[in-house]
């Protein structure tokens, strides 16, 4: 048995894999769901996109008839705009034919290639290639869905958990947002709060007070909050540097903030654990970027054989080892990592394996 994500909260193991809100590969996004719900995640957190939604369901509903384990689906919205809800674009008959193409090489989800444009269903709106672009050519455009559009999209799909992203000063936004998810009629097991202070220096008081009177907002409605930290703006860095800031965000916010389990994010990666000291840890961390490119390269590969990672044994048992490297330091307490076998052959039925060349 693997430990519920209420209780992974509350003892501090608690990990959710970040698909990217304005993700909508549909392959990549099924096969991430499985290779992070098989590895021991809690949580997977997508789009608020029904075909999105169908796409990583498929994954999970696969680790849960091969594994017997289904983390949390929770869909990311906003009460404004944010960078998180953003698409890169550009007109590629403009680009210079001498162009050495920074873009395409900054580009983590591969979407900017073969001299054409952004491929829009592979941006998930990192915004590396906008300052990189030497002739300025780089626009982002706003992908968050509109207030009226949440409350029958949400009772459409079902989640089990919806994160909301806001930002300092939309505390009514916020509310007016909350109230349409309440219209759904959807019995949500958290409301998850990102709250960033993009653009501005971390300040941990003004951050605080902001989650507090989300806290207020949440709690007048019934519902159990779940406060994810930003460390850093999302800009695709994934680098050795950003791993210390969502730390150290965490610690000062911890002793002001509001009743409910603190989640880190933002520049999360292999190294973010090794800043922890005196045996304190987060309730959550959550892995975004950092996730999708170690499973990228194997989910080309796939997606070239016109296979999924579920249906290339090597590729599977490789995506779940990288996986593990990145998500077990934080599943000390979590069985789950000790029941899924690297090398369980009975995860590939024989018509798979059939198909593979």
């Amino acid at each position: 048995m693997s430990v519920s994500s209420e209780l992974a909260l509350s003892n501090g193991t608690w990990v959710k894999l970040i698909c990217g809100a304005s993700n909508e590969d549909l392959p990549a996004i099924s096969d991430l769901c499985a290779v992070f719900a098989a590895a021991g995640v809690h949580c997977v957190d997508v789009a608020a996109d029904i075909a999105v939604v169908n796409a990583a369901r498929k994954g999970l509903d696969w680790v849960e008839a091969h594994f017997g384990v289904k983390p949390w689906l929770m869909v990311s919205i906003s009460d404004g705009k944010d960078i998180h809800f953003r698409k890169a674009w550009f007109d590629p008959n403009l680009c210079p034919i001498t162009c050495s193409r920074p873009c395409e090489k900054a580009c983590p989800a591969e979407a900017i290639r073969d001299q054409s444009g952004v491929l829009s269903r592979k941006c998930y709106g990192c915004g590396r290639c906008l300052p990189i672009c030497p002739h300025g050519l780089i626009q982002e455009k706003d992908n968050h869905l509109k207030l009226h559009d949440y409350a029958y999209l949400l009772s459409e799909i079902r989640p089990d958990a919806v994160e909301i992203h806001t930002s300092p000063g939309r505390g009514d936004d916020f509310e007016a947002t909350v109230k349409e998810l309440i219209k759904a009629d959807v019995n949500f097991h958290r409301i998850a709060v990102s709250c960033g202070l993009e653009g501005q220096a971390t300040n941990a008081a003004q951050l605080a007070q902001e989650l507090w009177q989300r806290h207020s907002c949440l709690r007048k409605h019934g519902q159990k909050p779940l406060w994810q930290l930003d460390g850093r703006p999302m800009s695709g860095d994934i680098g050795i540097g950003s791993s210390k800031v969502a730390i150290t965000l965490w610690q000062k916010i911890r002793p002001i903030a509001p009743p409910g389990p603190l989640q880190v994010a933002g520049g999360t990666n292999l190294h973010t654990i090794t800043h922890l000291k005196n045996g304190q840890r987060p309730e959550g961390i959550a892995f975004g970027g950092m996730a999708r490119k170690l499973i990228q390269p194997l989910l080309v590969e796939a997606q070239a054989q016109n296979l999924s990672l579920r249906e290339w044994p090597e590729g599977w048992k490789l995506a779940i080892k990288k996986a593990r490297q990145l998500i077990n330091p934080w599943l000390s307490n979590n069985p789950l990592q000790n029941n899924l076998d690297e090398d369980n052959s009975h995860a590939f039925s024989k018509d798979r394996r059939s198909k593979i060349k």
